[in-house]
């Protein structure tokens, strides 16, 4: 025996006719309504003689009406095929199999989801469609997209945080250790502590806290540490590191991290020479090089009042010195009017960072430049600063717009000029560059017929000739 009637076998009773006895119509009725949540009697060609629902889907907009119409146009258009296919297995007979059917209606906010199987009965070929509802499936298996979702955005942002985490703690100038509270030994230690203890991570990872200390100083780390269990945080204090580093202010606090305390120690040099020794000779590097770039350079504070500019920015701003720059509003001498500085901050505050920001830069005896500015934020211990770049864009920016000139030709050269002209110019050039477009498609249209052209514009043949003339388009007569 195979297969397939095997399972048939297991599907069907083995003596209906004596196990059900002699079932009458209205007990059959009631058998099928009552085994699904929605039952449908249809003819050979599929159309609906009669209905029933389950409580919860009567009044429902996708089921009324359905009596009287073909099956397939009470479903969506990709559940159409699905029908088509119950259809012909219950005509041929075949195993039944369940198909997955949406209904529509249009005042409903979403289909209905019906879970269909089909089987041809009785003498005249009716076909009995039985459904199950699956909005209860549904609603479990959106909430589980759902909450997928908010696992992976939460895993995203966990990441990112991780990441942002790393960076700060590598590329940060000072020296920071990160020690189990029970053990104290050392469990994480940033580029600027290894250089300032003068050792390798492989030295000093896994390690006690101890061992970085002169051990004079043991009762004095042993009391911050103690302090530090009890109270979460302690008062600074003053030891000797091991192998002659030198003397350290030692900072430290407690937190807690995957159900373990540990603490976040600091380290300062206190001698002038370890806190140069601090700052890795790459970055002094770098800060000489920002000196020397062509493009200008700006930080401010959180008022945007200028700490620091380099020679590049004091030539674009015609300035004599970095003392003329110092303590003024970075908006004296950015965009017009103040508008393009205000977009410019409230992006900058919003997102942390802004590239390649259109606008002019304004000179100190009354010039303007076509620049680009991308800024940054960087905390600071005491407040925030940012930095700007300055870049001058003369020789590739779109010009702004001259009287009687051909205008910019796309949508992105005027994007381009916002920020450096009026919107009355760009709304000028917007209607010429419609203008010659419309009249350009009018002329392709009638075969450069120009009295047609102006028919199907809408204007006279002599208003065509000046906008002709006006955009410079096409061979004009001297006598027009």
């Amino acid at each position: 025996m195979d297969m397939a009637a095997a399972r048939t076998q297991h599907r069907q009773l083995k003596d209906p006719k004596s196990s059900l006895g002699a079932l009458n119509a209205f007990d059959t009725a009631k058998l099928i309504t009552a085994a699904s949540d929605v039952t449908l009697i249809l003819d050979n060609d599929g159309l609906i003689r009669d209905a029933a629902f389950a409580a919860d889907l009567v009044g429902e907009p996708q089921t009324r009406d359905w009596v009287g119409r073909r099956w397939s146009d009470v479903v969506s258009s990709d559940s159409k095929t699905k029908v088509e296919e119950l259809l012909r297995d219950a005509a041929a007979k075949t195993d039944l199999r369940w198909r997955h059917v949406n209904h529509v209606a249009a005042g409903a906010a979403e289909d209905l989801p019906i879970r269909y199987c089909a089987l041809q009965v009785g003498q005249k070929g009716r076909i009995v469609a039985l459904g199950r509802d699956l909005r209860a499936i549904a609603k479990l298996q959106q909430r589980l997209y759902d909450a997928q979702l908010s696992l992976e955005r939460e895993y995203s942002r966990l990441r990112l945080s991780d990441t942002r985490y790393r960076l700060m703690f590598e590329v940060i100038s000072d020296a920071v250790l990160i020690v189990d509270a029970g053990t104290l030994k050392i469990v994480e230690a940033n580029p600027a502590a290894l250089r300032l203890i003068n050792r390798t991570t492989r030295r000093t990872i896994g390690r006690s806290f101890l061992d970085l200390f002169d051990a004079g100083s043991a009762p004095v780390v042993n009391g911050l540490i103690a302090a530090v269990r009890v109270a979460g945080r302690a008062d600074e204090a003053i030891a000797l590191l091991a192998d002659r580093a030198g003397e350290a202010a030692i900072s430290a606090t407690l937190f807690r991290q995957e159900a373990l305390s540990h603490i976040l120690v600091r380290l300062t040099p206190t001698r002038p020479d370890n806190a140069a020794e601090a700052l890795p000779k790459s970055k002094s590097t770098l800060l000489r090089m920002v000196e020397k770039l062509p493009d200008g350079f700006v930080v401010t504070g959180s008022d945007w009042r200028i700490m620091s500019a380099n020679p590049a920015f004091l030539d674009m701003a015609n300035l004599a010195s970095e003392d003329q720059a110092r303590a003024e509003s970075l908006e004296r001498f950015v965009g017009r009017e103040g508008v393009a500085f205000s977009v410019l901050t409230s992006h900058l505050r919003e997102h942390g960072l802004v590239r390649n920001f259109a606008t002019t830069l304004n000179g100190d005896s009354g010039t303007s430049e076509e620049i680009e500015i991308t800024a940054v934020s960087a905390p600071d211990e005491d407040q925030a600063c940012y930095g700007f770049t300055f870049r001058s864009v003369r020789g590739r920016l779109v010009q702004p717009p001259q009287a009687g000139g051909s205008g910019p030709r796309s949508v992105e050269q005027l994007t381009q000029l916002v920020g450096r002209v009026s919107l009355k110019d760009i709304v000028r050039e917007s209607t010429d560059i419609i203008e010659q477009l419309a009249i350009k498609a009018a002329l392709q249209l009638t075969g450069d017929n120009r009295a047609s052209a102006a028919d199907m514009l809408g204007m006279s043949r002599q208003s065509l000739y000046v906008k002709l003339r006006r955009h410079s388009l096409g061979d004009l007569d001297p006598e027009y």
